[in-house]
């Protein structure tokens, strides 16, 4: 029987939406009370079907244990304005009552070999249906806006190439990815200077984004 692939993808669709309204939340309750806010901004999608029927090709995942065995269908993405502002969402992520965390991969401390670098946190979450309730898996990445910029690069390389770059290429990227890192290391040496600035530059502006909630509707993931 053919999967009935909108039925299959509902909850997951439900899920990300639900997770950004709440994510988007804590950043502007930082804000309200006048606090810098550990997340910039969040963005989010569901997996394409092509995807994840490559994806399933490529790992030996059998269709009737994607749920079990596929953890990224529903995916977020949280960018933070520094590399210390991942734990701290990391933390905030631990507290809450309303899922529950079943993995998490640090790729900041344990970085891969391509250069990637990334939280990765992987949340066992109840959606409400008129069925009832379903727990499905989300995955969550934290990134400064640095290391998303790199990972967004690497991603689109990665298609083009099949994960086989050539040699000078590879070099490049593993180069390319220490010097992001070195710009967040950077900006967190002047992290202070940078928080009372923006406090006195645009207050009004990220109010204002707040209360649009356009700025961050861009769900530009796609890996």
């Amino acid at each position: 029987m053919e999967k009935d692939w909108e039925v299959f993808l509902d909850p997951y669709v439900q899920a990300v939406g639900e997770l950004k309204v709440k994510l988007r939340g804590i950043r502007k309750q930082y804000r309200k009370q006048n606090l810098s806010s550990p997340i910039e901004f969040v963005t989010g999608r569901v997996k394409p079907v092509d995807s994840i029927l490559k994806k399933a090709a490529l790992r030996g995942v059998n269709m009737d244990k994607l749920e079990e065995e596929m953890q990224d269908i529903a995916g977020l993405r949280v960018m933070v304005q520094f590399v210390e502002d991942i734990m701290s969402v990391v933390k905030i992520l631990r507290k809450r009552q309303d899922f529950s965390i079943i993995q998490e991969r640090d790729y900041i401390s344990n970085k891969k070999s391509s250069g990637y670098r990334s939280y990765h946190i992987v949340l066992d979450y109840p959606v409400e249906t008129i069925d009832g309730r379903k727990n499905i898996m989300v995955e969550i990445q934290i990134r400064t806006l640095a290391m998303n910029f790199w990972a967004t690069i690497e991603h689109s390389l990665n298609y083009k190439y099949n994960g086989e770059f050539p040699e000078e290429l590879k070099i490049r990227l593993e180069r390319s990815a220490e010097i992001a890192y070195k710009l967040d290391e950077e900006m967190s040496e002047i992290r202070e200077e940078i928080i009372e600035a923006q406090r006195i530059y645009d207050p009004g502006v990220r109010k204002s984004i707040d209360v649009l909630g356009n700025q961050d509707d861009d769900d530009l993931m796609r890996t």
